[in-house]
């Protein structure tokens, strides 16, 4: 896990709602946990200030759902789960990411050869 970014805070920032959704796929996780998937595949350390009204965005959204877990010998925690309506979200979401990057990619291209 590693405390920076592998990409440029602004992209992260807009991608953020995104890979949270993606976090999610696995299965139902509690916001530290998000954070830590987040980190582990590129997205750095997210501070609570981040990820939190993320969150609360998804849900007020209906792509997540969050129910109040007891802790088994700790503190009760919110864990979050995808929607079928976020399953949705993520599909339509990642084809634009898709999309874009092609565009991106096919646009580097040429201007490499016409360079």
């Amino acid at each position: 896990m590693s405390d920076t970014a592998r990409w440029p805070s602004p992209w992260v920032r807009a991608a953020l709602d995104l890979a949270v959704l993606a976090s999610l796929t696995e299965g139902p996780l509690h916001g530290y946990a998000i954070g830590q998937t987040l980190a582990a595949h590129g997205f750095g350390l997210l501070k609570g200030g981040s990820l939190y009204p993320v969150l609360g965005r998804l849900e007020e959204a209906g792509s997540v759902e969050a129910a109040w877990v007891e802790g088994s010998g700790g503190p009760g925690r919110r864990e979050y789960h995808l929607t079928s309506a976020g399953r949705d979200r993520l599909d339509r979401e990642l084809a634009s990411w898709r999309d874009l990057g092609a565009t991106l990619t096919t646009m580097g291209t040429r201007a490499v050869r016409n360079g």
